[in-house]
């Protein structure tokens, strides 16, 4: 017998200084038992960041040629593709060719992810937005997980703060070099 995603429903208060949005979400986010905790997590944290009008969650594995999050104009023309993990290079390749924006957010050791993608060719890698989000930030929220999460996520010049019934946790979400070399 299959196993069967798990459903979060995550109810989050963003006020994001950096980007100046301010909003009330409702997420549903459906975790196959082959995702992480970590993977989940930086999902999460990645749409957070990420928010404007047209974004949205993909339909995961059902659907493997799209990103993890993309955003789409009202046209339904794709702006930004949003990864999460550690995507290979052949992925970036084609996800810089399909929209005019790439950025990644991995949770894994930042030397690994450059590593694998150094010397890979990919459509405009100079313009490719690496991140990594803060290890203590997704144990902090790892610790806390739960089905049903509410919590406030502040961000200031990119630093996350997570304020919830139990306490805060807080962490960077940095910008890796790559591309400009």
């Amino acid at each position: 017998m299959a196993l069967t995603a798990t459903l979060h429903n995550f109810t989050i208060e963003l006020a994001d200084v950096d980007q100046n949005v301010y909003e009330s979400l409702a997420l549903k986010v459906a975790r196959h038992p082959s995702e992480t905790e970590d993977y989940l997590l930086t999902r999460v944290l990645a749409y957070c960041l990420e928010y404007t009008e047209g974004i949205a969650f993909s339909r995961g594995l059902q659907e493997p040629d799209e990103p993890a999050i993309s955003v789409r104009d009202l046209t339904g023309t794709l702006r930004a593709w949003i990864e999460v993990g550690m995507p290979d290079a052949a992925r970036l390749h084609k996800a810089s060719k399909a929209a005019p924006r790439v950025a990644v957010y991995t949770f894994k050791p930042p030397h690994l992810v450059l590593r694998q993608l150094e010397g890979e060719r990919i459509h405009r890698a100079e313009h490719l937005e690496l991140y990594t989000v803060d290890r203590d930030l997704l144990d902090g929220l790892a610790a806390r997980l739960d089905r049903r999460m509410t919590f406030a996520l502040s961000v200031t010049d990119r630093h996350v703060f997570l304020s919830m019934a139990d306490g805060t946790v807080s962490g960077a979400v940095e910008r890796l070099p790559f591309g400009a070399a």
